[in-house]
């Protein structure tokens, strides 16, 4: 693949050194809100929605910041540099060791999720053309495509990317236009539940919120394909996740305000995966429209995250294994991004829900604490000359706090000690 360094000398090719922002925005966004974005509304039912979009907003404010982090870091290395680099010459081989587990646990675990998503979806998109077809089989057959784009290029995971996001935002906005005429108001307020009951259920719902604002895996590959040019990066990374929060605040409005409250312990005792979710929705409007448009829409949330966050763990692997960028070398990485997620979504392909909350737990360390030790550690070594996320030392701490609140958050939970809405 053609570099796209802003360091390149050839004056010829700077609009190829120049990609749109756009793209770069898409594949944040892309990354983002994807079948993660089905759990919400279960593991968010017990805080409901307006508890739902103040916990929303704070992890979206959180989580950019430590994306920031990551870049003003990275910014002080070579393009193409990951993780693995920046991190053991700033914190040291023992803290990359352990970064690196929690970066290739959390990845490899969303990937797998997203195997078990896309089979669920292809699964409930077949039975309704009246054809019968395994969510394994559907799962395998959606992976090697998304393996395919990924091995060819970051350029065509953009581009693929701003094409299925497109249609993705199309398909929402068709679908959650109809749903929005159908929001009750009343059950916004839970006025049907005798329960009233809210703030118990807050610390169960960080660990999903900071999966759900997951694209922190794809900053070192945005200055890969951007140059170092932090302006343009930082717009990216602002304009992705201020999409993803948007669409998010129009979900949680759809689903909360279509689905009682009281309604949503029976999906999550089904499992909570996304044909559940999907068929409620559809029964609750009686609509064969709409659950059409619901079935398309988690085909293009599925396809966008699917390649963002391949794309990622792409990367990391092939910077850590030292696979060059030459179509063997990716083939390479391709084999070793796909091969272990492919097998167990074959082998359990209904694990999505458990998959997305056991990867918050391991998010909670790389995409958070992690970031935020690099900026600090980054600031006393180079000063940051190229670019300095604001609010400085209280910043970190603010982002320390909520990574510390989501790992305690997710380990009370495993130890059936925080409420949860059953």
């Amino acid at each position: 693949m053609r570099s796209t360094s802003l360091a390149s000398s050839a004056a010829p090719s700077a609009v190829e050194r120049s990609p749109s922002v756009l793209g770069g925005a898409m594949i944040i966004g892309g990354t983002i809100v994807g079948a993660g974005m089905f759990s919400l509304p279960v593991v968010m039912s017990g805080l409901w929605f307006y508890g739902s979009v103040a916990v929303l907003v704070f992890a979206w404010f959180c989580t950019l910041h430590s994306g920031l982090m990551i870049l003003e870091a990275n910014l002080n290395y070579h393009e193409g540099a990951s993780f693995s680099t920046i991190t053991r010459d700033l914190l040291g081989r023992t803290w990359n060791r352990v970064n690196g587990l929690s970066i290739v646990f959390v990845l490899y675990t969303l990937t797998y999720a997203y195997i078990s998503a896309s089979g669920s979806v292809i699964h409930h998109t077949a039975h309704a053309m009246g054809l019968e077809l395994s969510p394994r089989i559907g799962g395998l057959g959606f992976t090697l495509l998304v393996a395919f784009i990924v091995w060819l290029s970051t350029s065509a995971v953009s581009r693929m990317t701003t094409l299925v996001f497109g249609a993705k935002i199309l398909a929402f906005f068709l679908t959650f236009g109809g749903l929005l005429s159908h929001v009750q108001p009343a059950s916004l307020l839970n006025q049907s539940s005798g329960d009233s009951a809210y703030w118990p259920y807050l610390l169960v719902t960080l660990p999903f919120c900071l999966t759900s604002f997951g694209f922190h895996g794809n900053v070192p590959s945005l200055m890969k394909h951007y140059g170092k040019d932090p302006r343009r990066i930082r717009t990216c990374l602002l304009g992705g996740t201020l999409i993803a929060l948007g669409l998010y605040l129009v979900w949680m409005l759809c689903s909360m305000g279509n689905i009682p409250r009281e309604a949503f312990k029976d999906i999550a005792q089904r499992g909570g995966n996304i044909d559940v979710l999907i068929s409620a929705l559809g029964s609750r409007l009686d609509s064969a429209n709409v659950d059409l448009l619901l079935t398309f829409f988690s085909n293009f949330a599925v396809a966008c995250s699917f390649l963002g966050v391949t794309l990622g763990l792409f990367d990391y692997l092939a910077d850590v294994l030292g696979f060059d960028d030459h179509p063997m070398g990716r083939l390479r990485t391709a084999a070793v991004t796909f091969l272990p997620p492919m097998l167990g979504g074959f082998l359990w392909p209904e694990g999505f829900i458990h998959a997305i909350g056991f990867a918050g737990l391991a998010a909670t360390l790389w995409a958070v604490v992690t970031p935020a030790l690099l900026a600090r550690a980054s600031r006393k070594r180079y000063g940051s000359p190229r670019y300095r996320v604001w609010g400085g030392m209280p910043m970190i701490v603010l982002v320390l706090f909520f990574g510390g609140l989501c790992a305690v958050s997710h380990l009370l939970f495993m130890l059936d000690a925080l409420p949860v809405w059953r």
